[in-house]
């Protein structure tokens, strides 16, 4: 099975503490390291946890809030030290090249390596990435300036051919791949035999999506329905629901009702704001609305 999984590199919100690193994810699709929002310190999280950093691919970018793209410039800075060639592709909003002009035209002439950015359309549900084993999907959040979500959605894998088929109907190795497709199959003899007795039903394609940052917002079930697993952010506790209200943040328990709502299988919950030193009230919350639901910690890995 295709390795499919998620790294959590900091899970805490805009005020840094010692708890928390600022938002910033992994996700392995088949070897290939895609990052999601790149914090201040995540590099440093990056070799604290092994990762092979040239593996990177591409980094998504949420929205331009500080604690989301402050790790930046030093991580583009450190690719061009460890010696990086291949181009390097930024997903975020337009103005992102406001933020990285003056770096790279300052430092840009030493990197052996290019940087495409690619803008997002943080008000449309949109297709921004495809290769052969999965598709990346963007969508709009409720922030206080613009801000996407994320989808990442594992491309329908083959049906299985039963052995014992191949060996007695005598298909040759040709027609295999033609079967895994959902073709049915001619023997030599003129008989026409259908692909369900052929083959079982492949593994369904798994789903990744997140969500941080966002205030309370239904109107994002659509595009998440069904995922494998959901981050979510959590900033506060339901007591601080005004305040979520006002920074146009989320609580745990909203977390959940989205989570419940979407029926997916497991909630992350995460981006806690600096006042928790205790995440035991948030996980609670969570869980009273919707039981399938973790606390987000630095170094976890979700393997889906």
């Amino acid at each position: 099975m295709t390795r499919f999984e998620i790294t959590i590199l900091g899970c805490g919100s805009a005020m840094p503490t010692t708890l928390h690193n600022p938002s910033s994810q992994l996700v392995n699709v088949n070897e290939k390291l895609f990052m999601i929002d790149c914090g201040e310190g995540t590099q440093l999280q990056l070799r604290k946890y092994k990762t092979r950093i040239n593996k990177l691919h591409s980094i998504f970018i949420s929205h331009l809030h500080g604690d989301h793209v402050f790790g930046l410039p030093g991580l583009l800075a450190t690719l061009s030290l460890l010696g990086r060639t291949g181009d390097l592709n930024i997903y975020a909003h337009k103005d992102m090249e406001l933020f990285l002009d003056p770096f790279i035209k300052h430092f840009g002439n030493q990197f052996p390596y290019k940087i495409n950015l690619t803008p997002l359309d943080p008000y449309q549900h949109q297709l921004i990435f495809e290769n052969n084993s999965i598709r990346v999907f963007s969508f709009p959040l409720k922030h206080r300036i613009p801000t996407s979500g994320f989808l990442f959605e594992e491309k329908d894998r083959p049906r299985h051919i039963k052995r014992e088929m191949i060996d007695f109907y005598n298909i040759p190795v040709c027609k295999i791949n033609e079967i895994k497709k959902g073709g049915d199959y001619l023997t030599d003899d003129g008989k026409w035999i259908k692909n369900e007795i052929l083959t079982t039903p492949a593994i369904p394609p798994r789903t990744y999506a997140y969500c941080s940052d966002t205030a309370y917002s239904p109107e994002i079930i659509p595009y998440i329905q069904h995922s494998d697993v959901l981050y979510h952010e959590a900033t506060f506790a339901e007591a601080e629901n005004l305040r979520a209200q006002e920074t146009y943040h989320s609580t745990a328990r909203q977390a959940a009702e989205i989570a419940r709502s979407a029926n997916v299988r497991k909630l992350i919950i995460g981006h806690f704001s600096s006042r928790y030193h205790e995440l035991g009230e948030l996980l609670d919350e969570a869980q009273a609305v919707f039981p399938e639901t973790e606390l987000a910690d630095e170094g976890m890995t979700i393997n889906l």
